[in-house]
């Protein structure tokens, strides 16, 4: 069999999905040891990608940068998924131009597209330009109003018309494999919008639920004792506080300084570290002196399993790491964002972790909280967390194949 060329183009909104994507070309490598796999993906994915030694072609410098409009749409603590969507319109415009360029100068056997949408709309109108088998991942279905604004309803509403043309008039979608990270019960068991199909329902035709992705193996890391060490934490109570690859949580990190001087009346000792991210500089910061600021951290899980407490916002890679590492967590989801407001969902269904609301947290309350959870004892339900192996599993059969393209079902395939 011919070398496999394989295009993974990472979701580059913070570091979740790029996170998730090494461990399943890692998953595919075992599969098919002769594979080459060359990354589209732009800061900060493209810094973890080449820290991990992987190709990231010189066609990323083209992509317009989605965590920019991210940001730009933020206020404080506060980002609406769609005005983000709507900002970045013209910006997927440009995706879309160095992807259909790469496609027609360079082969690629498969393309992978970690929730990159505006690929799918542009394969949905220029089927022609589809020469490869396609896999799309996901980990949320449609999107959902978040406030009562006639206009961001109606903008959702005509989203999620578009997200599911395929299902509604029966045709088979730009993909050839769609994979959703998480399982079934995580899709809101409601409509998309007024006679528009039921989620959970569509979602059983039209993906593959492969559960939970960790880049690592809870089992095979050392004790806390010897991964201190490693790090350069001493023996005291640890904190760590991490906002992703964005600049939006800057303010969630000036409160927990705030709350960290706090709580060292009741816990002496008490150490802290705040993860800003390769998007905010240090300098950038009012925190205290005291309280250690680090920027980007390629394995930041390591942090996590030696620490005492964890304080997140509230994205899903974050909250599977340290459920999967048992660890006492407070989380912030962004308000108005109803993706992380269904993360948020998933975890209190789960008791899993503590929410809690920027808008609604003073330094105290935060520092009460922080006193009550540093070291506690956790009880955790059991997650899967194969979903890496999983989904290289559900793609082998399409390397092998190359370009045959696999049937999808409208009919349920998820028990």
């Amino acid at each position: 069999m011919k070398n496999i060329k394989v295009l993974f183009i990472s979701g580059s909104l913070g570091l979740g999905h790029v996170t998730r994507d090494l461990a399943i070309a890692r998953e595919l490598r075992k599969k098919f040891p002769k594979m080459e796999i060359k990354w589209l993906a732009a800061h900060p994915a493209s810094l973890m990608l080449k820290n991990a030694g992987e190709v990231v072609l010189p066609e990323t410098s083209g992509l317009s940068n989605e965590n920019g409009f991210a940001e730009q749409s933020s206020k404080g603590q506060s980002l609406s998924l769609l005005t983000y969507l709507m900002k970045a319109k013209n910006a997927w415009n440009q995706n879309v131009k160095v992807f259909t360029d790469l496609i027609r100068s360079q082969h690629f056997d498969l393309v992978i597209g970690d929730e990159t949408y505006e690929i799918v709309l542009a394969l949905r109108e220029q089927p022609q330009l589809k020469k490869f088998a396609f896999v799309m991942i996901y980990d949320f279905v449609g999107l959902s109003s978040m406030s009562v604004n006639p206009l961001e309803q109606l903008g959702t509403y005509m989203w999620n018309l578009k997200w599911t043309y395929d299902y509604r008039k029966k045709k088979s979608p730009p993909y050839d494999l769609g994979l959703f990270v998480g399982e079934l019960k995580d899709v809101p068991d409601k409509s998309f919008g007024f006679m528009q199909p039921n989620r959970r329902k569509f979602s059983q035709a039209m993906y593959k639920f492969i559960g939970y992705i960790l880049q690592f193996d809870p089992t095979e890391l050392p004790d806390k004792k010897t991964l201190r060490k490693k790090l350069g934490y001493n023996n005291e109570p640890l904190i760590i506080a991490s906002i992703g690859g964005t600049s939006i949580g800057k303010d969630l990190l000036e409160l927990c300084g705030r709350a960290f001087t706090i709580a060292r009346e009741k816990i002496p000792e008490l150490h802290m570290v705040l993860v800003s991210g390769p998007r905010i500089k240090a300098d950038f910061l009012n925190v205290p002196d005291d309280v250690e600021v680090l920027p980007f951290v390629p394995n930041l899980y390591e942090h996590f399993a030696a620490c005492d407490l964890a304080i997140i916002q509230g994205g899903a890679t974050s909250a599977v790491e340290l459920t999967a590492l048992k660890k006492p967590f407070i989380y912030f989801p962004l308000e108005k964002h109803f993706e992380q407001a269904n993360v948020a969902r998933i975890l209190n269904e789960r008791k899993t972790g503590v929410e809690m609301k920027y808008s609604k947290t003073t330094p105290e309350s935060l520092a009460e909280k922080i006193v009550e959870l540093t070291g506690a004892e956790v009880n955790y339900p059991k997650l899967p967390v194969t979903g890496a192996k999983k989904a290289a599993e559900l793609i082998a059969p399409l390397l092998k194949s190359f370009r045959k393209k696999s049937p999808v079902s409208f009919e349920s395939s998820n028990e």
